[in-house]
């Protein structure tokens, strides 16, 4: 496969969700991405806990919605990738509420 393809024609869309954004990356974007053919899973990352959400191509025009959160393993069945949530927040480590102040 030629990288342009990968560009043009996605199967996954992985999002990391920032506090500002969020909002956007769920409702217009996703609205937009899955008007995209090939596209058949959108990850959404959460940035300030361990958690990440998982739509689904189904039938039609169907979507499936997984939550995910520590402790936890999930699967990205179009590219063939199985992972525990704990990996992809390795040597994270999140502000709290004062060190946001």
């Amino acid at each position: 496969l030629k990288s342009r393809d990968f560009i043009q024609h996605p199967s996954v869309i992985i999002e990391v969700l920032s506090p500002s954004t969020k909002g956007y990356d769920r409702d217009d974007k996703f609205k937009y991405y899955r008007q995209i053919s090939t596209l058949q899973e959108y990850i959404l990352v959460d940035s300030e806990s361990i958690s990440l959400e998982i739509y689904q191509r189904g039938e039609g025009r169907m979507w499936l919605y997984s939550a995910y959160t520590e402790g936890e393993d999930f699967t990205l069945s179009s590219i063939e990738f199985n992972c525990a949530v704990n990996v992809l927040y390795e040597d994270v480590s999140f502000e709290t509420e004062q060190e946001q102040q």
